[in-house]
């Protein structure tokens, strides 16, 4: 059965995931290009964080950032290797959208890598259709760095 948990940073299996998040974004990521926010930085009071279960499988987790009343901006999207590539990220942004409907925010932005690690991300926001935007909030020009937006329907 599919579930979601807000905020449960101290789960060990949550924990581990985003931790290799973090390592495996800093590998992919030039120098000052990597814009991952690591357990502390995911508690920030701007953000509401989520994982997502089946069972007692983690299937992955992500976040979302309030940048102002009607923006949001997607962070920390992640899933489990054991659940890549089965339609589990579809899963995972449809609740962060779903999560971000609730909250009023019309506007949904995010920063992801330009690289070869971060073509699966890129592929799954295509399928959603967010557009290639200017940089975003704090984001600078960054030729590392691939910024998208996508309004989002009240549907």
């Amino acid at each position: 059965m599919f579930k979601t948990i807000e905020g449960n940073f101290d789960n060990p299996d949550v924990n581990n995931l985003l931790k290799k998040h973090f390592i495996e974004l800093k590998a992919a990521s030039p120098e000052g290009s990597a814009h991952v926010l690591d357990i502390e930085g995911l508690k920030d009071t701007s953000i509401k964080f989520w994982s997502l279960w089946d069972d007692n499988n983690l299937i992955g987790c992500g976040a979302l950032k309030i940048l102002e009343k009607n923006h949001g901006e997607f962070k920390s999207i992640r899933l489990h290797d054991n659940f890549r590539k089965k339609g589990n990220g579809i899963k995972l942004i449809d609740h962060l959208i779903e999560e971000a409907k609730k909250l009023n925010i019309t506007q949904i932005s995010l920063e992801t890598g330009a690289g070869e690690f971060f073509k699966p991300a890129r592929k799954l926001f295509d399928l959603y259709e967010f557009k290639p935007c200017k940089p975003f909030a704090h984001y600078k020009d960054d030729i590392n760095s691939i910024y998208l937006t996508k309004l989002l329907s009240n549907k």
